[in-house]
């Protein structure tokens, strides 16, 4: 039976998926300890001690005003704004943990592939092979004009995200295995013979290296995706370790992994190189009805207007020049793709453009697995039996507590069924990511 793979989604900022999570009264993070060290730390452990894959941190370079203009609707609801760099947490939580993967986002859109290879081969030896680099490019034209620049098409975008992992794999490779010498009478430290230039030119980039910084444990960090147009898809064939994807109706997420599998076979890797794991709101309680009451009062702190703001912001469109009430799928503005498929009810009944805002505020579309532990390991079994799928990424309601929560009380359980590791058997996350 393959044991599933999970990730803990966090964001450095008061909000992560859930916009009602500053709101709540469960969160016990007051004033700015949210971007204090100490907690995310405490988050680590409690993370390494039920055997997660990776912490993953999302990262967004903006404050948006995409929804009516105006960047109120997001500060006023913290839509995952503000939101402080999580790079420099990495080293914080590595030196707090021993086993646990430590990953982020960061944008190839608006660096050059030297400082990127350089910056995550640090991280990988800072961490002894545990660093993971979720990949993307811009999402939002407020971030593009943060850097002084247009946000550019998505063909553009895709191309020169391709030379820039191009331009990073040869400057870790740069580096032969046996150059490190470190002879001291000899003397040799490093084997000129063994460190090459790469003499990289390109469409977009230029690099001579070679990388100054020697080879590490994972030759760079493991590479996440979250592909979700035909060369987003591609691009995490290619070259991710793991994807983590937004299906709600397990249907759909069949579709998705079985389309993300194809692609990864196509480009020669085996299909398991890559892991699917899907995003998940666990929302606990004693009862299932204590469950739901949990549920409706989280999603009754999320505003409409917030809903309006993050989702508008994630599809760089203003959602402000629709018909709110109308269904979402009624409209062939093509930035709304990648919502179509949710955009329905659990029924299959179309969500109105308003009720599709809502539901991204309280958890960007996750779904939302409410009950009992014993009620939410069965629906993540009943899941990833239909989906076939890898694994999770959790999103939490309220921090730290629910984190807390799912670790002591539904890890135990998924464990007794044999659905989860009961120990690290890899040393690095690329390794403990291959685990079956």
């Amino acid at each position: 039976m393959t044991k599933m793979h999970l990730a803990q989604f966090l964001v450095h900022g008061p909000t992560h998926h859930s916009l009602a999570m500053w709101r709540h009264p469960e969160t016990t993070v007051r004033g700015l300890e949210w971007a204090r060290p100490k907690l995310y730390q405490d988050i680590a452990r409690t993370c390494e001690r039920g055997l997660f894959d990776m912490v993953f941190f999302a990262d967004l370079n903006y404050i948006a005003d995409t929804f009516s203009g105006s960047l109120g609707p997001s500060l006023r609801n913290a839509t995952q704004a503000p939101e402080h760099d999580p790079i420099p947490l990495l080293s914080w939580m590595g030196a707090a943990t021993d086993r646990i993967g430590l990953a982020s986002t960061f944008s190839v859109s608006h660096h050059h592939p030297f400082y990127a290879a350089r910056l995550w081969a640090t991280l990988d030896h800072l961490t002894d092979g545990r660093a993971g680099w979720n990949v993307v490019s811009s999402l939002n034209a407020n971030q593009a004009a943060n850097h002084g620049e247009d946000r550019a098409d998505s063909t553009t975008r895709y191309a020169r995200a391709e030379e820039f992992m191009e331009v990073c794999k040869k400057l870790w490779a740069s580096w032969d295995g046996d150059a490190l010498v470190m002879d001291r009478d000899a003397p040799m430290f490093a084997d000129p013979d063994k460190v090459h230039r790469v003499e990289h030119e390109g469409d977009f980039f230029k690099s001579r290296g070679p990388l100054n910084v020697v080879p590490s444990p994972q030759q760079g960090p493991a590479i996440l995706q979250a592909g979700v147009s035909p060369a987003g898809r591609d691009f995490a064939a290619r070259h991710a370790d793991a994807i983590f994807a937004i299906q709600p109706v397990p249907k759909h997420a069949k579709a998705y992994r079985d389309d993300v599998r194809a692609r990864v076979a196509g480009f020669g890797r085996a299909p398991d190189a890559c892991k699917v794991m899907f995003g998940m709101q666990p929302i606990l309680g004693d009862t299932d009805a204590e469950a739901r009451e949990r549920q409706a009062f989280h999603n009754s702190l999320v505003t409409a207007e917030g809903g309006l703001a993050i989702l508008s912001a994630h599809l760089d469109f203003d959602l402000g020049t629709l018909d709110l009430d109308k269904p979402l799928i009624d409209y062939e503005e093509p930035k709304l793709d990648r919502m179509r498929p949710r955009a329905v009810h659990e029924d299959g009944t179309a969500m109105t453009v308003r009720e599709v805002a809502r539901r991204h505020g309280e958890s960007v579309t996750l779904p939302q697995f409410v009950g009992t532990p014993r009620a939410i390991a069965d629906r993540m079994c009943a899941f990833m039996d239909e989906v076939g799928g890898d694994g999770f990424m959790l999103s939490a309601i309220t921090l730290p507590g629910a984190i807390e929560a799912f670790v002591d009380r539904v890890v135990p359980l998924l464990q007794e069924r044999g659905r989860f590791r009961s120990a690290y058997s890899g040393e690095t996350l690329r390794d403990v990511l291959n685990e079956t």
